[in-house]
């Protein structure tokens, strides 16, 4: 589907599992012989594309420390039901862009990134969420990532996919899952491709190839003869909200210290006894729980003493949890692949499951932060029986 802005931009909407998508593109490249060939891919999708086995074999502790979680994330939940498409019709998801940056190789012509940086939108997408809309997306997404129903994928028409590319369609399901975040999602991206796209026909001709479902957006913007788009506004983070979960994770520790220093008040002469006796609840209830919890996932000996240590520390503070430390040990001696990742969309049984080394650093986090918080509930209690009684 093309479309001529003017002299200097001209639009491919594309699906993004399509042969006929991989064609359009090889034969506009050479009908318009554009100087520049912009395509709808940040640095980080760019690279998932054209460096596949790297990015594959790269640990996922490597990914959470350099940022990248989000990207994993998005990457992951759109390979989920791309991949699938894919097979149903013989084409791998990103195909045409890849074809396009190999024409613009072929003609030695600049190639563009002109979409945001994924990690950006989602954080920015992310920040704008309630938290019934965040629970919601974390649901939908255990569904991507455990798979789809094959019934629904016999229903896409690939016509329509070229009116609305597979992207934009998950976009649209998401925004009804999450409405505050459409904006940041849909109309956002399109105001960013289109500044981008015009910035890079101030330097030569353009040929942009962008999903059929931002064509429309994209191209209204470009109409604008006043369009000006901040680039730095759109690039920005928005701060943190104050949430409930926060207020909780404070009130824990000042309620527990002002126990130990109401014994110290009242009991006067020695309050030693009684003031050991509530860490030794604290920290046992804690610690075993939280170690419990890794021996439930099956995780390593060492992440179950990791849990067992942190989690009486890590309750009395709002920065961490248990789970994060025993989930570091855990992804050093069972370390998972970005491809142990994206093999949970092809898991077929209850077995496959539970082998995934994904799924299980997924359940040493979760349970050493879920025995923590049952511990919690058991010991505060109890330490408050004790320092009132």
């Amino acid at each position: 589907m093309e479309v001529k802005i003017n002299d200097s931009i001209i639009l491919i909407g594309t699906a993004h599992i399509s042969q006929d998508s991989v064609d359009e593109v090889r034969t506009a490249i050479e009908t318009y012989k554009p100087e520049i060939v912009a395509v709808e891919l940040d640095q980080r999708r760019h690279d998932a594309l054209t460096k596949k086995v790297d990015w594959e074999n790269t640990p996922i502790s490597s990914m959470i420390k350099s940022n990248n979680a989000y990207f994993m994330l998005a990457q992951t939940f759109l390979a989920s039901v791309q991949r699938r498409l894919g097979e149903e019709y013989g084409v791998q998801p990103g195909s045409e862009m890849i074809a396009a940056m190999q024409e613009a190789e072929k003609y030695h012509l600049k190639i563009a990134l002109v979409d945001r940086d994924i990690t950006v939108t989602l954080k920015r997408a992310w920040r704008t969420m309630g938290i019934r809309e965040k629970f919601r997306v974390l649901w939908e997404f255990l569904k991507a990532m455990i798979g789809y129903d094959e019934e629904e994928l016999d229903e896409l028409d690939l016509k329509e996919l070229m009116k609305q590319d597979v992207i934009s369609q998950m976009m649209e399901e998401f925004s009804s899952i999450a409405p505050s975040a459409a904006d940041v999602l849909i109309h956002e991206r399109d105001q960013y491709i289109a500044q981008k796209i015009l910035e890079e026909s101030k330097k030569g001709k353009v040929l942009a190839v962008v999903g059929a479902g931002h064509l429309k957006g994209i191209e209204e913007h470009l109409q604008k003869k006043d369009l000006a788009v901040d680039l730095q506004k759109l690039d920005a983070i928005p701060k943190k909200r104050v949430s409930m979960t926060k207020i909780v994770e404070v009130v824990i520790p000042v309620i527990f210290f002002s126990v130990i220093g109401w014994i110290i008040y009242s009991t006067g002469i020695d309050p030693w006894n009684k003031i050991k006796d509530i860490f030794l609840i604290w920290f046992l209830v804690h610690g075993i729980l939280s170690g419990v919890g890794v021996a439930i996932a099956r995780g390593h000996p060492l992440s179950i003493l990791t849990a067992f240590v942190a989690a009486p520390f890590t309750s009395l503070e709002p920065f961490f949890a248990p789970g994060w430390f025993a989930g570091i040990v855990e992804a050093k001696y069972h370390k998972p692949l970005v491809k142990d990742f994206q093999e949970l969309s092809k898991m077929e049984s209850i077995r496959d499951f539970f082998k995934n080394k994904v799924i299980r650093l997924l359940m040493v986090v979760a349970l050493a932060n879920l025995g923590s918080i049952i511990g919690t509930i058991i010991a505060l209690p109890w330490i408050l029986s004790l320092g009132l009684g």
